[in-house]
């Protein structure tokens, strides 16, 4: 029972506690502790913070941890995240007064990251264990972390090893004493049998999770477990809700790309593209032979594309070729196959009108000296224009969805710092709600009149190439040094690097770059983030680079977690919609006006009227209607969760734990 944080020791079942749905981090700015607190963070669980470093912090103490309301005892946190096992010193009285509130409740306790000793019931290394850089070397969930919180997980663990000059992972492995229970173990390095990274140790009334080894939020070992942990540290039953995403957009679609000039190290076409008019070039367009097999991938990867597309491109292209087009008849065949999404009519900036005599360009002037803006009318007849054509050709096309060309229309820095003034209309004109942002330039969500921007995740497989060869010489220009021949751009940017050496022409992409992106999405997918990925209509062209950077994602996925844990793939509305709930979420929690506790097997939570309230609970749980209970939320990851409210005639959401 107090393993449950069900009772305090001799109480009735009437005096059971309340146990506030709140987690306490006790910060000293170590990775480890930032990585769980981003875990709560991104997942929607209210915590409260005490960093050690700040003079005036509070005092742990038993006021500081728990009262009484109504009469009935309350515990303020259901759980506690330390950066070891005891921060305050061991016998210390914040330690004790500490401790003595996780003995009386029954609340778990993780540490974030510990050596290995008998004061978290290991052994010392040096009796059968070992410590040491874990790159690249595999772990796995034991039985007991199965039949557990970590029972999301399928097979191996394997940590990242991302340059062989960086030690990126160093951890204890060591073998567990009485008390102690391995939910992630690995084989002892030059050693026999196998030894504990993370595992629970209960002892004198108290449980602790105890991790030994050293990580950050963003390395793949951390984010594939960072679940289980916080599952551990809340018994399964918390606020907030966390899965894994991944949606991939395709532009372009019936349009053309340019293509890379290899000799010219650009663009031609491009206004910056010294000597290069593209006059004379093949750009680079899916044929219907590449339609039929993007419609076959998706059938047997069991992954649904996002086709993002211009229509009026498509009517030029067929314009300029004897009046017919395969490709659009076979996409047209299989329309039902994909989503599709409006990308404008013919592509065109819909921002300010740009002047190109300048590199780079600049937004032109009228004669008074303001910007000159594409005007409200053409803005919308390219929306408009393009929905007309699918509702004429039977596109599925949800009309509150856009994705503009370059995400233009909105603030283009450093030449246009505000959105066209004539975008926000031009939307409202045509019922759009959800429009594409790039990420990298905008990652959070944000307003455009009444509709809400959802950010797009670029990747790396570029829109003007349809070769690895070509994909790997401009990889080269962007990623190496002017020494080695490149453009030297990584040199003189903070937010990049250079490659130690060119890549191969000849297998740089399928050795490196394909690796590495499915790398990167794969960390998106894990980290609850359902933001898009944005590829072009060129990359499942000719030599059809996307497919091995998803069938990459999607294999290293399924490798990892289980049946119960499947790889979300929403579209742009439904992204739209869960960002826009996350930030109402976070700002009533922010603002003190959330409630949420459980007293026995009752979950009780208030917000404010019309807040979407996220929930975590065990198979099972009822919600209590005004009559009668019905099944709480939808499986995902051995538990259920859902957005959800209290009915019309309900002040609070009252949920029921099973017994």
């Amino acid at each position: 029972m107090l393993a449950l944080g069900l009772g305090v020791p001799g109480a009735s079942a009437a005096e059971e506690p309340r146990i506030d749905l709140r987690v306490l981090v006790v910060d000293n700015g170590d990775s480890p502790v930032e990585a769980i607190t981003e875990e709560l963070k991104s997942t929607g669980i209210p915590y409260t913070t005490v960093d050690l470093d700040e003079a005036d912090r509070p005092t742990i103490d038993e006021a500081f941890l728990s009262d009484t309301v109504d009469g009935v005892p309350r515990a303020r946190y259901q759980g506690v995240v330390l950066p070891n096992e005891a921060p305050f010193g061991a016998g210390s009285a914040e330690q004790t007064a500490l401790e003595t509130y996780e003995r009386t409740f029954g609340i778990p306790q993780v540490d974030a990251y510990t050596w290995a000793h008998p004061g978290v019931g290991l052994d010392y290394t040096d009796q059968g264990g070992w410590a040491g850089t874990l790159d690249g070397r595999e772990a796995s969930v034991t039985e007991a972390g199965q039949a557990g919180y970590f029972g999301y997980l399928d097979g191996p663990l394997r940590f990242e090893d991302n340059s062989g000059s960086v030690q990126e992972s160093y951890g204890y492995v060591a073998r567990p004493r009485e008390g102690f229970t391995s939910y992630v173990d690995i084989a002892v390095p030059g050693g026999e049998g196998r030894g504990s990274l993370v595992g629970e140790y209960a002892h004198d009334g108290r449980r602790e999770l105890v991790v030994t080894f050293a990580y950050n939020d963003d390395q793949q070992q951390f984010r594939v477990l960072a679940r289980g942990i916080v599952e551990w540290l809340t018994q399964g039953v918390h606020l907030g809700q966390s899965r894994n995403y991944f949606s991939v957009h395709v532009d372009d679609v019936f349009a053309p790309d340019s293509r890379w000039d290899t000799e010219r190290n650009c663009t031609p076409g491009d206004f910056d593209c010294v000597g290069g008019d593209g006059e004379g070039t093949t750009p680079i367009r899916m044929t219907a032979d590449d339609a039929v097999y993007a419609a076959r991938w998706q059938e047997t990867s069991d992954f649904t594309l996002d086709m993002v597309y211009n229509a009026g491109a498509g009517e030029e292209w067929k314009a300029e070729n004897g009046g017919t087009d395969a490709l659009t008849d076979q996409l047209l065949a299989d329309k039902g196959e994909y989503r599709w999404i409006n990308h404008t009519y013919t592509h065109p900036f819909l921002g300010c009108v740009q002047d190109t005599s300048t590199v780079p360009w600049s937004c032109a002037k009228n004669t008074d000296g303001t910007t000159q803006y594409m005007s409200r009318a053409e803005i919308s007849a390219q929306i408009g224009d393009n929905q007309q054509w699918a509702e004429s050709h039977g596109l599925p096309v949800d009309p509150t969805e856009l994705v503009t060309g370059e995400h233009s229309g909105l603030k283009t820095l450093p030449q246009q710092p505000d959105d066209n003034p004539n975008l926000a209309g031009a939307l409202a004109d045509n019922g759009v709600k959800w429009i594409a942002s790039d990420n990298s330039r905008e990652p959070q969500q944000r307003s455009v009149g009444a509709a809400l921007t959802v950010p797009r995740h670029p990747m790396n497989v570029y829109y003007n190439v349809g070769t690895a060869a070509e994909m790997t010489d401009e990889y080269n220009w962007v990623y190496t040094s002017t020494a080695d021949g490149g453009s030297g751009v990584c040199e003189n940017n903070p937010t990049s690097t250079c490659l130690d050496d060119p890549l191969d022409p000849a297998t740089g992409f399928e050795s490196y770059i394909a690796p590495q992106e499915a790398r990167i999405a794969l960390g998106h997918a894990v980290h609850n983030d359902p933001r898009p990925h944005y590829v072009h209509q060129s990359n499942l062209a000719e030599d059809r680079l996307l497919y091995p950077v998803l069938d990459k994602v999607l294999a290293d996925y399924r490798a990892l977690f289980a049946d119960n844990t499947p790889l979300e793939n929403p579209r742009q509305s439904a992204i739209g919609t869960e960002f826009q709930r996350r930030a109402d979420w976070q700002q009533a929690v922010a603002d003190g006006d959330v409630t949420a506790y459980r007293v026995g097997d009752t979950v009780t939570v208030t917000a404010p009227s019309g807040t979407d309230i996220p929930v975590t609970a065990p198979e099972g749980t009822l919600k209590q209607l005004p009559a009668g209970t019905t099944e709480f939320g939808t499986p995902y990851a051995g538990e259920r969760s859902a957005w959800t409210t209290p009915e019309a005639t309900q002040t609070a959401l009252t949920l029921r734990l099973p017994a």
